[in-house]
């Protein structure tokens, strides 16, 4: 069974300056190590308040801190961004997050969207906090630009178009590097259909990672059809990164010249120091792109791969949701030899046990246990009746499995009815989830609606 399922949050936080109540906090990242835990996630208190608000609220990236192993959290706030007044730069949430042990330290890093919309010369950044802990309490350092986008210089002035979207994290802690994939969306000097890029950051001063100002080209964008959701996993034994991202998401179902090329979830593997992929593959995806999930406020839905390395199996993995049995979505498994990243299943895996016509969507995976093997987690319906929602898992799966796991997991103490919950966020309940393995312990994090509005609830299980 998991532990109590703890809210990393506290409604109370999320009262401004002017006594209004805000509603949402989704998009939920989570990393921890031994006794420490750090939840954070997209948080609407932001849209409301202004810099400098108490406890940074006027950031829209929060997070939550654990000294006990999850069992508790403490609201830290809005992530700090001690010069946003000067700046014009706020923290725009789709947070991810990590966890370095150095020395006798333990340290946190939380990476953001970093935008000023109020200047259009300002570039469209990425930033990384890094915080450490102290004994039971947690600081953070002010964020550091891991990636900048691109502008235009034209005769009437700068245009900043170039949108990074969709960062996140992956570390190397043999090695002290710290991984950062994300989507550039070149408006100022491409077609803008998304470029995906992967940044290398030093971090061998933990609190002051140092990123290369050139970032790795993953996959040009393609001159029609939209790349996006990209996640990096390290392989801790060479120091190779390999990058996952979904390929025709969105361009399938609204730009006519791309309703004829396949949708494909693509993996590239990236040599340790390399400034380029040695090799990419594609795995077939059914898309769920233009469903409608009930209770969920965002349209289109995603069929993103989370990915994960495994040097017990010599696997890198990856899992999605995908339509091709039902079309409201099974949790599917595929696993690559490292390196040259041949298939290992003839065919994707399901993961989830139940087969009703229920939906299925956002899974979450991110390291292997000290064994090797995976934990993935997702949102589920079975046995509840219209947008009422639990987390389920598949523990300790074997990446060279052929078979379906006999059962799993229900994370949730409580279901979540989607349709009965007040959110000035969207997505309501994000557009990913995530976990975390420490060892063998499984920690899962997600936005959560059972108090009426979405919060970043968290639960573990050795």
């Amino acid at each position: 069974m998991f532990d109590n399922n703890a809210d990393a949050a506290n409604p109370a936080e999320d009262v401004t300056p002017a006594q209004a109540q805000l509603y949402g906090q989704s998009e939920t990242s989570i990393a921890a190590l031994g006794s420490f835990a750090v939840e954070a996630w997209n948080d609407s208190t932001g849209f409301a308040a202004t810099c400098p608000a108490p406890q940074s609220k006027e950031e829209l990236t929060g997070f939550g801190f654990s000294s006990d192993g999850g069992v508790t959290f403490t609201d830290q706030g809005g992530v700090p961004n001690p010069a946003c007044g000067t700046t014009g730069y706020l923290l725009f949430g789709d947070p991810s997050v990590e966890v370095w042990r150095h020395g006798n330290k333990t340290y946190f890093y939380i990476s953001s969207l970093y935008d000023n919309f109020t200047d259009p010369t300002a570039p469209f950044e990425l930033a990384i906090n890094a915080c450490v802990v102290n004994g039971t309490t947690i600081s953070c350092n002010a964020p550091v630009v891991a990636a900048l986008g691109g502008c235009t210089v034209t005769p009437k002035g700068t245009f900043c178009a170039d949108f990074l979207d969709k960062e996140f994290l992956a570390i190397d802690p043999d090695r002290a590097r710290l991984y950062m994939s994300y989507t550039d969306f070149r408006g100022s000097t491409g077609s803008g259909t998304g470029e995906i890029d992967l940044v290398s950051c030093d971090i061998s001063k933990p609190l002051a990672p140092a990123c290369s100002p050139s970032p790795v080209v993953i996959a040009p964008e393609d001159p029609l059809c939209e790349s996006e959701g990209a996640y990096p996993a390290v392989d801790p034994q060479s120091g190779d990164v390999y990058v996952a991202w979904e390929f025709n998401w969105f361009t399938n179902i609204f730009f006519p010249l791309c309703f004829n090329t396949p949708t494909v979830n693509k993996l590239a593997r990236v040599p340790y120091k390399a400034t380029a992929p040695s090799i990419t593959i594609s795995a077939p995806v059914v898309s769920m792109t233009a469903a409608f999930v009930p209770g969920y406020n965002r349209f289109p839905a995603s069929d993103f791969p989370r990915i994960a390395v495994s040097d017990a199996s010599s696997t890198v993995s990856i899992v999605w949701n995908d339509a091709r049995r039902v079309p409201t979505g099974d949790i599917l498994l595929q696993s690559y030899e490292l390196k040259l990243l041949k298939a290992v299943q003839s065919a994707p895996v399901r993961l989830n046990s139940d087969t009703s016509f229920t939906w299925r969507f956002l899974p979450a995976l991110r390291n292997a246990t000290s064994a090797g093997r995976l934990n993935v987690s997702w949102y589920d319906r079975r046995g509840q009746s219209g947008a009422a929602t639990n987390v389920w898992a598949a523990r300790n799966v074997d990446p060279r499995t052929t078979s379906t796991p006999a059962s799993n997991v229900k994370v949730t103490n409580t279901a979540t009815d989607w349709n009965a919950v007040s959110s000035d966020i969207i997505p309501n309940f994000g557009d990913y989830t995530d976990n975390y393995v420490d060892g063998t312990t499984l920690y899962v994090a997600w936005s959560d609606g059972r108090m009426g509005l979405p919060q970043p609830f968290a639960s573990k299980q050795p």
